[in-house]
């Protein structure tokens, strides 16, 4: 009796040893991953023009109609023309149809790459992480549930590159001087209401899709992006975007300050996983 009581502790002492350890070693490796995502920021923010060129009207007027009408109502006249933007945001992941709150900043140099920093979630369920993409360089997506149990860590594969590169041109509307074709942006008038935006710098990525209203404000975004989000697991092209909620104007840009996004837009299996509303933007 006595032995089997050692035997139990000796067995419980192992136990307790190796999940200090488990979660010490969790702890350390998603602080590593932090500071991975810091530094790739830092990287990302050195491509802030320190003397940017104005903005003339004139840069656009071989663009069509419905070129024109976007830069009219989104870039003012003379405003710098940064092409780095800092955001912060509140909203919602929608995750196996729970909705989870949301607080995340990110960091956005369209056809360079992009940070993204968000904690999600209460209670037992809250993780933080973070996704990112620098061109030529590396790509990832790291969560961690309360900062010690790995959820997702996908890194540096050519299909989340892929991915990401899709995600990072789709948000572009958020940086509006990099859609223009000064800075490598090619416009095709596709309908009334319609252009397609192809990025033909960033290998693999599919044009974006874009619907604007009278007034020249962006109304729906969807391209084409590499994706497993379908129930085979399988990567392959598909409808990914959604629609804009709220437009605002910050340092002479007005943009889309909230929206919806998911997978498979435009089917009926269209499933909006994020939402999100800016709570502050600086170029």
């Amino acid at each position: 009796m006595a032995l089997a009581m050692i035997l139990l502790t000796v067995v419980g002492v192992v136990a307790l040893l190796t999940a200090v350890v488990g979660l010490s070693m969790g702890r350390w490796k998603s602080g590593r991953d932090a500071r991975h995502a810091r530094a790739v920021w830092d990287a990302l923010l050195t491509q802030r023009d320190s003397v940017p060129p104005s903005y003339d009207p004139a840069m656009v007027a071989h663009l069509p109609e419905i070129a024109k009408r976007y830069f009219a109502n989104s870039i003012a006249p003379g405003a710098a023309l940064h092409r780095v933007a800092r955001l912060e945001m509140t909203g919602s992941l929608i995750l196996n149809g729970r909705e989870l709150s949301m607080r995340a900043d990110q960091i956005l140099a369209p056809l360079h790459g992009f940070v993204w920093r968000a904690r999600a979630g209460s209670g037992l369920i809250r993780f933080s992480g973070s996704d990112g993409y620098w061109n030529g360089q590396t790509s990832w997506t790291r969560f961690w549930l309360w900062g010690v149990l790995p959820v997702v860590r996908i890194a540096d594969t050519e299909d989340h590159a892929r991915a990401a590169a899709a995600r990072m041109v789709m948000e572009s509307v958020w940086a509006p001087a990099t859609l223009l074709p000064q800075f490598g942006a090619a416009w095709t008038q596709t309908g009334a209401d319609q252009a397609e935006v192809r990025f033909p710098e960033v290998q693999g990525v599919e044009p974006i899709q874009l619907t604007f209203d009278a007034a020249g404000r962006v109304l729906e975004m969807a391209t084409r992006r590499w994706s497993d989000a379908n129930p085979e697991r399988i990567y392959r092209l598909q409808p990914f975007g959604g629609r804009t909620l709220a437009h605002a104007t910050h340092q002479g840009f007005t943009i889309p300050t909230a929206m919806e996004i998911g997978n498979l837009v435009g089917t009926p299996e269209y499933a909006p996983f994020f939402r999100a509303q800016l709570t502050r933007v600086e170029y």
